[in-house]
């Protein structure tokens, strides 16, 4: 699991793990575009049913500029995980510079209605180096 998802966070018994892709097929360096794609596992080891409800990303690019993204849950669902479950889904991140990182948060509302955040770990993003 480690190889396939070298980025892991644990909250709370929710695991959250990622692993990113480069996209050149999608990516322009010629006009200042870089795409990468990447792949969100939550896996929810905790004894509640969970739902997620938001997520928080802030998305830093290779000069430092920090962009910050918040919105209602991913990839339109929010995605209700029972004890034991998992969700995974598949997102994308352009950015102006060859590199950059992005991490954050899920905000999960638990079966008894308590509330809490699930970190998102800290993943790089970084073009392979193109040949002169």
């Amino acid at each position: 699991m480690k190889a396939l998802f070298p980025n892991v966070a644990e909250t709370r018994g929710v695991v959250v793990r990622v692993s990113v892709s480069f996209l050149p097929e999608q990516s322009e360096p010629e006009r200042g575009r870089w795409f990468w794609a990447y792949h969100v596992r939550i896996e929810n080891e905790s004894t509640a049913t969970i739902q997620l409800l938001t997520r928080h990303w802030v998305i830093t690019d290779g000069r430092g500029a920090r962009h910050s993204v918040e919105g209602e849950g991913v990839v339109g669902e929010q995605p209700v995980i029972a004890p034991g479950g998992s969700f995974d889904y598949v997102s994308g991140c352009p950015l102006a510079t060859p590199t950059g990182a992005m991490q954050g948060s899920y905000h999960m509302i638990a079966e008894d209605g308590s509330a809490f955040d699930v970190d998102i770990p800290r993943f790089t993003l970084i073009a392979p180096a193109v040949g002169a």
